[in-house]
């Protein structure tokens, strides 16, 4: 039987993600950038090569023209066609060893474009198309509610095989663990471990998150790879596991990039939704304070003047009824209406306390009257 050589793959550059991210999750395409820049290496690199092949032509077509010349002078026989002839064969050796220059170049060219490692935008080859059983049917593009509603059935169902899957540390233990559970290599278990790097970020477990955070790298390098050959992930997650327990410096400095990259990513967004999150406790806090009028009395305490928040740090009416006493009219009763819409003054409060004082000492006095 013919086997497939796969020693072809030895050297595999995966790094990008152009599919749409789970509505989910507020990182899209994680490794974007990552596929930009080598896009643009790869269009430098083309490019470099067509220019080589372009001056090896222009130099070929200038050897050509010489050696006509050469030629037609070699036949005329006068002295200055000898000449002539002389500073044209020197020109000749010029141009055929610019001519060899030129091939040098384009040679090495070439051998440093079979160095190159195969990334998702040139390992796709035309025989993988003939393949049956590994290839993905085509189907039909699913709505954002469609794709919600599938990762929910999904997390229900498996969250616990995920998180587990999330905690291990070694390649074997990761490798067995999805040939045990082939059904968690999907998109959505690369999701849930995004958000739940999240999670971790935000309940401060940091070294929690980073493993958490390796093996979410881990399952979007296998869609990747699987991505890059058309196949469905679950029949070459072993071939990531192959190269990665054994891979050169290139590959394993490829994903370690990868890695740091979405730590950074996570941190950011954990630190959002912290500061969303304070903001919305302060904002209701702010709510719970607001005063008869609608305002807030720490803000209207804090745009007071000196002497006024001194009376109220003392607690001494007197005190202030002397400091609005002393200010402009019209300032002073912005000040006070502030002050009783956010409740730090209550009208009259003080007067009303006196009257029921006086009212309670008036029902005892009389019912000592009449007990005597």
């Amino acid at each position: 039987m013919t086997t497939i050589d796969y020693s072809v793959w030895d050297h595999i550059e995966v790094s990008d993600d152009e599919d749409d991210i789970h509505p989910n999750i507020d990182t899209p395409s994680l490794f974007r950038w990552r596929h930009q820049a080598r896009v643009d290496r790869m269009e430098q690199f083309e490019k470099q090569g067509a220019d080589l092949e372009k001056s090896r032509a222009e130099c070929r077509r200038k050897l050509a023209d010489l050696q006509k010349r050469i030629k037609e002078l070699e036949s005329a026989g006068t002295d200055d066609a000898k000449a002539e002839l002389s500073r044209a064969r020197d020109e000749e050796k010029q141009l055929k060893k610019e001519e060899r220059s030129w091939e040098k170049k384009i040679e090495e060219h070439r051998r440093e474009e079979k160095k190159m490692p195969w990334n998702v935008d040139t390992l796709s080859k035309e025989g993988f198309s003939k393949s049956v059983v590994n290839i993905k049917p085509e189907v039909k593009e699913e709505t954002e509610e469609e794709k919600e509603q599938k990762h929910k059935t999904f997390v229900e169902k498996y969250e616990k095989q995920i998180k587990h899957f999330g905690m291990l540390r070694r390649w074997d233990d990761s490798q067995k663990y999805l040939s045990d559970n082939p059904h968690l290599v999907c998109e959505e278990t690369a999701n849930y471990l995004v958000i739940m790097c999240i999670d971790l970020e935000v309940e401060e477990k940091h070294a929690l998150m980073e493993q958490v955070a390796h093996q979410t790298i881990v399952m979007q390098f296998i869609l990747e790879l699987a991505k890059s050959l058309k196949v469905d992930p679950r029949g070459c997650f072993r071939q990531f596991f192959a190269k990665i327990k054994t891979a050169d410096q290139q590959y394993q400095d490829a994903f370690n990039d990868e890695l740091e990259s979405f730590k950074e990513r996570v941190r950011g967004r954990a630190k959002i939704r912290i500061e969303k999150a304070l903001k919305e406790y302060e904002e209701q806090e702010k709510q719970k304070r607001l005063g008869p009028g609608g305002l807030d009395p720490v803000e209207v305490y804090e745009s007071l003047p000196a002497e006024l928040q001194k009376c109220f740090d003392e607690k001494d009416i007197q005190m202030l009824q002397d400091a609005i006493s002393k200010m402009d009219p019209t300032e002073a009763k912005i000040y006070m209406q502030k002050c009783i819409d956010s409740g730090l003054w209550v009208p009259n409060s003080r007067t009303e306390e006196d009257a029921g004082d006086k009212e309670e000492e008036k029902e005892e006095a009389e019912k000592e009257k009449e007990a005597e």
